[in-house]
């Protein structure tokens, strides 16, 4: 019977369990929002491992076998915490990882661009495991902190909203990319924007369809059963009606968020 876990700092993650839903429509989704702390992009690893391993314990306590960290931030900085803690209980997977095998095999002797927060491009983690993977590849990395804010609130595909994604893309390092990484789970939801500015010249690579590959490739090696009877749950550990009403962007239609205080 597999349940896999899903967590994001906020309801971002909902691209990653929308994709979930879509490949693997006979397995379970555990989702955890830390809506309480939103957005981890500003915050201490410290802080984020802290909360990742409450939260995985929420997971684990619910059956999930697997556990995706559905978070740049996060798996930059609590990924091998999370695998070492987590054990043989579940398998656990991360949003950097097949992303940067991807564009390891795509990509040779070409420059790059990622965007993501402050915490996921100054963790340099793209750049160090990209660099090992194929050396021949420039990593120009760029922090973009207004954009997951921004998407959150549903502020996007307006005037305002373009006029804010040009000045960051718009910058020197970015003129000769051949792709572009979004290196946090919203920037799907303004996927279609960043290509336009590129005129479509460049490839924007984001996680969710890789990811989900990897997750279906193991389930199916480790011939993990589906579930009887699929039942998806979807929790925030603070509930407000704005995210409640911003989950059908996410997720691509609307969901019952429960509120789990992991922190009273």
């Amino acid at each position: 019977m597999a349940k896999i876990g899903v967590f994001d700092s906020g309801i971002g993650g909902l691209t990653l369990a929308a994709e979930i839903k879509k490949e693997l429509s006979l397995h379970s989704i555990i989702y955890f929002g830390d809506t309480a702390h939103f957005p981890y992009g500003e915050k201490s690893t410290t802080s984020i491992q802290s909360y990742a391993i409450k939260i995985c314990n929420l997971l684990l306590e619910q059956g999930c076998e697997i556990i995706l960290i559905a978070c740049n931030s996060a798996s930059a900085s609590s990924y091998e915490l999370v695998k070492e803690y987590v054990g043989k209980r579940a398998k656990v997977f991360n949003v950097i990882d097949s992303v940067v095998d991807y564009v390891c095999k795509q990509y040779n002797q070409e420059q790059i661009g990622l965007i993501g927060t402050k915490r996921t491009v100054d963790s340099n983690i793209y750049a160090e495991r990209i660099a090992k993977g194929n050396n021949s590849i420039q990593l120009h990395s760029l922090a973009t902190p207004l954009l997951a804010p921004m998407i959150e609130e549903g502020f996007f595909n307006k005037s305002i909203s373009n006029s804010i994604i040009a000045e960051y893309l718009s910058t020197q390092s970015f003129k000769k990319i051949a792709a572009i990484i979004l290196g946090c789970t919203h920037y799907p939801l303004i996927k279609e924007d960043i290509a336009l500015f590129f005129n479509h010249k460049v490839e924007v690579i984001d996680s969710p369809n890789i990811v989900v590959k990897k997750i279906a490739a193991y389930i199916a090696d480790n011939n993990i059963s589906n579930e009887i009877i699929v039942d998806h749950k979807f929790y925030v550990s603070d509930y407000t009606s704005s995210f409640n009403n911003s989950t059908q962007l996410f997720f691509g239609q609307k969901i019952n968020l429960l509120e789990y205080k992991l922190w009273e």
